[in-house]
C-alpha cells in the first residue's frame, strides 16, 4: 500500500502494470531459486585461453543470466529515458529496483549503472547516438562479442584507484593522445575497483595534459578485438556475490574522451549522481525486505504459547521495523521525483543532488541495524544459511560503501550547501509545509535552521547535521502521507528524549497492529 501510494502521489500510477508485472515475475519461488543459486554459485574469470592467450572474460552462472533478463525486459535500466513515461521515468525506475532489489542485489550493479551512464553520455553527441539506443534496449544479451553483434547493451564504471580510493585526483592513469584524433587515446594504468567487467563498455578516469578527464571504453574495438583491458582478479566480497567486481589493468586500452579535457570528476558526477539514487533504493529495498522476512516469521512462529508476532516486545520490535520501513521508502521516492522534476526545470537539480547524497548516507546508515534487527527475530533460524537473512545481512553494508562512503557524502552535501545555498533555502521550504504538525518536529528543524544557516558550516558535525536533515524530512513526509500521530511518534523515537537506535522501544499506545498492517497488509492481529 506505501508503495503504490508512492507511486499514486509521484504521477507515476500509470507503471502500476508494469510493476505488477514485474512483481508477480519476481517474487515467485523459481525466481528466489535463481537468486540462490547465483549467490552460491558467484563468477569466475578466466584471464587466459588454452593455448596461453589473453581471454579476460568472466562467466556466470545461468540464474545471474536470468535474473538480468527480467530486469533489463522490465526496464529498470532503460524505462527513465524513454518517452512513454516522462515526468516520472527515474520514480518508474526506482520502482523497479525497489523491487528487484529485494530479490537479488548483485544484478541492480550493471543495471543502475546502464541507466545511470545515459546522462553522462550526453557529453558526447557521437557516443549517444551509437549507443544510447544499445543502452535503453529492452533485450538482454550477455554474449561477449562486440557490440555491433548485439542486440542491448550494458554499461559499467572504472573510476577508483588503490592508493587513492575517494580521492580520484591521487589517480595515476594516464591517457596518451592517438596522432590526428583529439578525442580518442589508449589509456594506461589500473583500477582497484572495475564495477562488472563483462559490460559492452564503462566510464572511466584519466590524466591528459589539462588534467583529469573522462574516457569512454569500449569492451570490444571498432576493428573487432578485445579491447586491451586486462583483468586482474575478482573481488572476493563479503555480500553482492552474484556481481562480478573486479581490479583491471589498462596496457594501451582504446577510448574516447567524454566531456571537456580536464572536466573529468564533472562528467563523470553525472553518472554518479544517478548510481547515487540506486544505493539510497537499494537501502529502503533492503529494508523492506527484511521487514517482510521477520513479519511472516514471527506472524507463523509460536512460543510460550503464543504466536511471535502476539508477544508485546516483539510486536513492538515489527511495528518499529514498519515504521522505518515506511519512512525509508517515502524518502526514497520522494527523492526520485525530485529526479524527475529536475528533468522539467534545471534550477532544481541542486536540491536533488542535495536530497539524493543525504538520502544515500542516512538511509544506508540505517539498514545494517535494520537487518541485524529483523534477523534476530528469526532466533536461531536466521542465523543460517540456508534461509535469506543472512544474505541481506552480508549486503546491507554495501550502497554505504559504492559510490562515496559516509564521510565523503557528508562533505558532499555541505560542498553543495557552500556552492548551491539554495538547495538548503528548498529544503526548508519544504520542510515548512509541515510547521505545526506535532512538536518534536517544530523542536527538529528549529534547531537545525540555528546550526545551519548564516553560519560557517561546522564540518566536523557532518554526520550529526545530515541525521538531524534527513529525519526532519522523513517526519514531514510521514505527516503528509501517513498523518500526524505516525509522524510524532517517529520524530520521538528517532530524536526525541526517548529516542534511540535500538528498535522495539515505542510507547505503549503506539498503534501497533495499524503500523504493521499498513506495510504488511498480509498481516492480522
Amino acid at each position: 500500500p506505501v508503495l503504490v501510494d508512492v507511486l499514486q502521489t509521484c504521477g507515476a500510477k500509470d507503471v502500476l502494470p508494469v510493476l505488477l508485472q514485474h512483481g508477480n515475475d519476481l517474487g515467485c519461488a523459481e525466481t528466489y531459486h535463481h537468486a540462490d543459486l547465483a549467490n552460491r554459485f558467484p563468477p569466475e574469470l578466466h584471464t587466459h585461453d588454452q593455448y596461453g592467450h589473453r581471454r579476460d572474460e568472466v562467466t556466470f552462472h545461468p540464474s545471474y543470466h536470468h535474473l538480468m533478463d527480467l530486469g533489463v525486459a522490465a526496464g529498470q535500466a532503460a524505462i527513465a529515458w524513454e518517452d512513454a513515461h516522462k515526468g516520472y521515468g527515474h520514480v518508474a525506475h526506482a520502482a523497479l529496483e525497489y523491487l528487484t532489489h529485494q530479490v537479488e542485489a548483485g544484478v541492480c550493479c550493471p543495471l543502475s549503472m546502464t541507466y545511470a551512464a545515459v546522462p553522462a553520455l550526453a557529453h558526447n553527441h557521437r557516443l549517444t547516438e551509437d549507443w544510447t539506443p544499445r543502452l535503453l534496449s529492452r533485450a538482454y544479451d550477455a554474449r561477449f562479442r562486440p557490440v555491433t553483434e548485439k542486440t542491448g547493451a550494458t554499461m559499467g564504471m572504472a573510476m577508483t584507484e588503490k592508493q587513492g580510493g575517494s580521492d580520484v585526483r591521487a589517480n595515476t592513469t594516464r591517457a596518451e593522445h592517438v596522432p590526428g584524433s583529439p578525442d580518442q587515446v589508449r589509456l594506461w594504468g589500473h583500477k582497484w575497483f572495475c564495477s562488472a567487467p563483462m559490460c559492452d563498455a564503462f566510464l572511466t578516469l584519466a590524466y591528459e595534459d589539462a588534467g583529469l578527464s573522462c574516457f569512454f571504453v569500449p569492451r570490444w574495438t571498432d576493428e573487432g578485438r578485445v579491447n586491451d583491458i586486462r583483468i586482474q582478479r575478482l573481488k572476493s566480497k563479503l555480500g553482492n556475490r552474484a556481481n562480478a567486481s573486479s581490479e583491471i589493468e589498462y596496457w594501451g586500452a582504446e577510448a574516447t574522451r567524454v566531456g571537456d579535457p580536464g572536466a573529468g570528476v564533472k562528467t563523470i558526477i553525472e553518472m554518479v549522481h544517478c548510481t547515487r539514487l540506486s544505493c539510497t533504493m537499494g537501502a529502503a529495498s533492503l529494508m523492506r525486505a527484511a521487514f517482510a522476512e521477520a513479519t511472516h516469521h514471527v506472524s507463523h512462529r509460536s512460543a510460550f504459547q503464543k504466536r511471535l508476532i502476539d508477544q508485546p516486545l516483539m510486536r513492538n520490535v515489527i511495528a518499529d521495523l514498519a515504521l522505518e520501513s515506511i519512512a525509508a521508502t517515502h524518502l526514497a521516492f520522494f527523492i526520485a521525483h525530485q529526479f524527475d522534476l529536475s528533468e522539467q526545470d534545471q534550477g532544481n537539480r541542486p536540491l536533488a543532488r542535495l536530497l539524493v547524497a543525504m538520502g544515500k548516507y542516512w538511509l544506508n546508515k540505517r539498514v545494517s541495524n535494520f537487518v541485524y534487527e529483523a534477523l534476530e527475530c528469526h532466533g536461531g533460524a536466521g542465523y543460517v544459511e540456508e534461509g535469506r537473512m543472512p544474505r541481506l545481512y552480508r549486503e546491507a553494508p554495501l550502497n554505504s560503501i559504492w559510490e562515496g562512503s559516509g564521510n565523503v557524502i557528508c562533505l558532499d552535501i555541505f560542498r553543495t550547501i557552500e556552492k548551491e545555498p539554495a538547495a538548503l533555502d528548498a529544503l526548508f521550504s519544504i520542510l515548512d509545509r509541515s510547521a505545526g504538525t506535532c512538536d518534536g518536529y517544530d523542536r527538529l528543524c528549529d534547531r537545525i535552521r540555528a546550526r545551519l544557516l548564516g553560519r560557517t558550516l561546522p564540518i566536523g558535525e557532518a554526520r550529526r547535521k545530515v541525521k538531524s536533515l534527513a529525519i526532519a524530512l522523513q517526519t514531514h513526509l510521514l505527516a503528509v502521507h501517513e498523518g500526524p500521530e505516525i509522524a510524532q511518534l517517529f520524530v520521538d523515537a528517532r530524536m526525541g528524549e526517548g529516542g534511540t537506535d535500538v528498535y522495539g522501544m515505542l510507547p505503549e499506545t503506539t498503534p501497533f497492529e495499524a503500523i504493521i498492517a499498513r506495510a504488511y497488509p498480509a498481516y492480522s492481529a
